[in-house]
């Protein structure tokens, strides 16, 4: 599974509104990866969480899947519709 999948299923699980998610890789520095989580703009709260701490934990989770499968360092942008 490539880490844009795996990103998006993981967010998916979290939002109530699973079709409207969105995850795309973007080149960053050389050695890092960009992946851009477009979610509706109701489920936004949700994927962040209170003081960020859903986005923290999202980002370490990724970060983890990364390492495993030897990717780039992985930065994570969540934005809504």
């Amino acid at each position: 599974m490539e880490i844009v999948e795996f990103t998006e299923n993981l967010v998916k699980s979290i939002v109530k509104e699973p079709d409207m998610v969105k995850v795309q890789s973007f080149g960053g520095e050389e050695d890092s990866q960009i992946l851009e989580i477009i979610v509706a703009d109701s489920d936004k709260g949700a994927v962040i969480g209170k003081n960020g701490r859903m986005a923290n934990s999202l980002r370490t989770i990724v970060q983890a899947y990364a390492f495993l499968h030897d990717n780039k360092k992985i930065k994570l942008n969540i934005d809504s519709f």
